[in-house]
């Protein structure tokens, strides 16, 4: 995740969304903005900050900051307190909103309207989407909107952020210049319990004048929560869940990945036909096209399981899933609280360490982004795939289970047990006498919007697309280079790349590698891949691509090193890559958001120790068994 880049949108006034979590928020945003937004950082933190545009319906451009969910000013988290400085004003280098959007969950007034009273207090003008209003109808909830506005002083409008014109009524009064124009008298900050105290009261007489004061429970979700959250079979369920997410990352992802490794080979073979033999042919043919597309075929694969992570969200089960998994992590010395920024970790660390602010405990915090980085992100993903292509063979076992996705569950899993053994470990340092309760909201379950998850992974693909067209491809150019120069010698026998820079490099770290099995070329894609994990197999492509003989130069990767590779070597490159020391992005992130580079160098080191010492075990326990 970059830098902030203040004012994404830079014109038009800014109107800010506010509200609690699970409230609508962020698919009022998608339904407003739609494919209009950016993602990045607010100025100096590294929480996720998502801005668009949109018009209103007489044409007038507006900006759209969505701001993270909080349940009051008075903040806890990190993340929370983005909020309350942006709208107190106090945000590094971003404006004071002109209009603040409260949005209210219907079926949830009591707790919803408390954080409208604190927002009306900061001064800033205020209309309320009452969203969520076809769940409230539908529950017999019936809300006077009219009346809802005299006795909150604010303008009060229906939405439902999940239909095509559930927004029509908001865009229609963002229209109306007094509510632009609306001067509402900043109060002086007082004592949080006071605040709270005060609010409750006063949202506690708004229901009871208007007759709202009583709790209707969502039959359905109480339903299915008996089974989710079953402690026996809830565990079950969610183990289920995740094995078959893993079961279709590879089943599903077979065909299209077919097609992109075709086009790549044929992309390189008509290159080669069409350029003479030369720098300029081996550039675009055996470096840009068999690097870059050693890498771009594992899209599917990761536009899938980016898909799960999606729909699980949306269906409001991730935070049963935290709960589910609460006294597991309190074993280790975490609260479940960890587990949706380690979720978040799966897809990449970066936006996993930045969900830790949500973390309110300081240890907790530090802890939760140690071990984000052992979660088995999307750049590990193209590794595994190949490997597993390459050496475990493609067929049924138990019943119709694909041996490919059990070895890729297995790896996931053993990311997870590596993090919770660090965890531990750290547990018996500094947590000794600390006692964690869990206190969170569990939503109602909703049918994932299918926009919602369009817009999601169209901002993944994007992001990878930006990778694989940017640091990827630079590296995998300057791969080449060292790859290519300087040319051999007069009377040479063996590949070129043996005589290159890169060669010579790749045979100095072997002396450090060759223990683990790893071969010169597995050490020379190691190096680029510090700066993102999935360039080791970009690396691996050049390398091999510059090597083959003219029978083979366009034969795809995994026979490759199939060919050249014993098992034993690669089952210790998997057993590495569970434990591959972090990117350079988040080895960055984690300095940003610790204050130094104390805990950055000490994760690197931690996990580069561990990567040696399980790759080790693991080949020489490969060999002993024949398999070297």
């Amino acid at each position: 995740m970059t830098e902030a880049k203040i004012h994404l949108y830079p014109t038009g006034p800014l109107v800010a969304l506010v509200g609690n979590p699970n409230c609508g928020k962020t698919a009022l945003f998608n339904r407003l903005t739609g494919s209009q937004q950016k993602v990045a950082n607010y100025a100096g933190v590294t929480v996720e900050r998502k801005e668009g545009r949109f018009a209103t319906v007489a044409g007038k451009p507006l900006r759209l900051l969505d701001l993270p969910g909080t349940y009051s000013l008075h903040p806890r988290s990190l993340d929370e307190r983005v909020t309350v400085n942006v709208l107190m004003g106090n945000a590094a280098g971003e404006k004071r909103p002109d209009l603040a959007v409260c949005v209210v969950d219907a079926t949830n007034l009591r707790r919803n309207l408390r954080l409208v009273l604190a927002v009306k207090r900061t001064g800033i003008p205020c209309i309320v989407a009452l969203n969520m209003m076809d769940l409230a109808e539908s529950r017999g909830l019936t809300i006077d909107v009219d009346a809802l506005a005299r006795e909150l002083g604010l303008p009060v409008v229906k939405t439902v952020a999940v239909q095509g014109d559930g927004a029509q009524a908001l865009k229609l009064a963002l229209d109306d210049p007094a509510l632009w124009q609306r001067s509402l008298s900043p109060e002086p900050p007082a004592e949080p319990e006071r605040d709270l105290r005060g609010d409750h009261e006063a949202v506690r007489g708004i229901l009871e004048r208007l007759g709202l004061d009583r709790t209707v429970p969502h039959r359905l979700s109480d339903r299915i929560d008996r089974i989710a959250l079953h402690p026996v079979v809830g565990p079950l369920l969610l183990a289920l869940i995740l094995f078959l997410v893993f079961q279709a990352v590879f089943a599903w992802a077979e065909l299209p990945m077919g097609w992109i490794e075709t086009a790549t080979e044929a992309a390189a073979e008509g290159l080669r036909g069409m350029l003479p033999a030369g720098l300029l042919r081996s550039l675009l043919a055996d470096g840009i096209v068999a690097g870059v597309g050693s890498v771009l075929v594992f899209l599917p694969q990761i536009v899938i399981l980016f898909f799960f992570i999606l729909v699980l969200e949306e269906s409001g089960y991730l935070p049963r899933a935290a709960f589910l998994l609460d006294r597991l992590m309190g074993s280790v010395g975490l609260s479940g609280r960890s587990f949706i920024p380690l979720l978040s970790s799966f897809a990449c660390a970066i936006p996993g360490i930045m969900a830790a602010r949500t973390i309110s405990n300081q240890r907790d915090r530090l802890v939760t982004i140690l071990i984000a980085p052992l979660m088995t992100c999307s750049a590990r993903l193209p590794v595994y795939a190949l490997l597993i292509g390459a050496f475990i063979p493609s067929r049924e076992v138990w019943g119709g289970l694909e041996l490919q996705g059990l070895v890729l569950f297995g790896l996931y899993a053993a990311g997870i047990a590596g993090a919770m053994l660090v965890a531990w470990v750290l547990k018996q340092f500094t947590s000794r006498g600390q006692v964690r309760t869990l206190m969170m909201e569990l939503p109602d379950y909703h049918w994932p919007v299918a926009r919602n998850i369009a817009i999601g992974l169209w901002q993944r693909v994007k992001i990878f697309m930006r990778r694989v067209g940017g640091i990827i491809l630079l590296l995998t150019v300057l791969l080449w280079f060292l790859a290519s120069f300087p040319a051999p010698p007069a009377g040479a026998t063996g590949p070129a790349i043996e005589y290159s820079l890169a060669g010579t490099l790749g045979r100095a770290l072997a002396v450090l590698l060759e223990p683990i099995g790893f071969n010169w070329q597995i050490s020379i894609a190691l190096v680029p891949g510090l700066a993102a994990r999935e360039v080791a197999v970009s690396a691996l492509g050049t390398v091999y691509a510059l090597s083959a003989t003219a029978d083979d130069a366009a034969a795809s990767l995994s026979p490759l090193i199939a060919g050249d590779w014993s098992l034993a070597t690669a089952l210790a490159l998997l057993a590495w890559y569970v434990f591959a020391p972090m990117c350079i992005g988040t080895l960055a992130t984690i300095r940003r958001e610790t204050g130094g580079w104390t805990m950055a160098l000490a994760a690197a080191g931690y996990l580069f120790a561990l990567a040696y010492l399980f790759a080790f075990i693991t080949y020489r326990l490969a060999v002993a068994f024949g398999l070297g």
